[in-house]
């Protein structure tokens, strides 16, 4: 699947701890019904074959949706499940050899809070960079913050979309106006809200305001 910018607008990044009585293809679906445009699924606690049970499951709902779907660290369930691509932090397996298990129809993002790091992405063929905590956050409490001036000086570096990542909510999002990113990656702000389409389409007006 080739990555069109548009789609990164808001990316929503699952986390099934603040799910109540629904599945997370469910809440999946909520999200995607209320605007979400691209969705990553994040699990750090299960064992490989339940991980790919549920990928899987989400995997069909995001197919349905023509939804862009990503696996977050895990790139052999990503290639396990034909996922349209993986997210990799700094410190996961080398974008070269995810690239090479993956294939080069399938996108790739890079975590980054340095211009030097989004640099090295990009250079290294990543498809986007995902930037951040802009915003205290606590879904990763050992994320630092990083300036909105670096943000912006990330946007400015490279030529491959930057979205930015933590702590983002309904009632700080427009403060990254002017950062030049591609769009807005939120966990909690959709999935731990008790009306997840709502929460959602509420979001996605937000950020269009920023993004034309």
């Amino acid at each position: 699947m080739k990555l069109d910018n548009k789609a990164l607008l808001l990316y929503a990044i699952t986390d099934r701890t603040w799910l109540k009585e629904k599945t997370l293809p469910e809440a999946v679906e909520e999200a995607i019904l209320g605007g979400a445009t691209f969705i990553q699924l994040r699990e750090k606690n299960l064992g490989y074959e339940e991980f790919l049970k549920i990928a899987g499951e989400v995997k069909a709902v995001t197919d349905k949706y023509n939804i862009p779907f990503v696996i977050n660290d895990n790139v052999d369930v990503a290639t396990s499940i034909d996922a349209d691509g993986a997210h990799i932090g700094q410190s996961d397996e080398e974008i070269k050899t995810a690239r090479e298990k993956l294939g080069f129809n399938k996108i790739i993002g890079l975590s980054a809070v340095t211009v030097e790091e989004a640099i090295k992405a990009e250079q290294s063929g990543a498809d986007y960079i995902g930037v951040g905590a802009v915003f205290n956050t606590s879904t990763k409490l050992d994320a630092d913050t990083v300036p909105f001036e670096t943000l912006k000086e990330i946007c400015d570096a490279v030529s491959i979309p930057v979205v930015a990542i933590g702590g983002i909510s309904k009632d700080n999002v427009l403060e990254l106006t002017g950062t030049g990113i591609a769009g807005i990656s939120v966990v909690s702000a959709i999935f731990a809200q008790d009306n997840i389409r709502n929460a959602t389409s509420e979001l996605l007006k937000l950020i269009k305001q920023i993004i034309k």
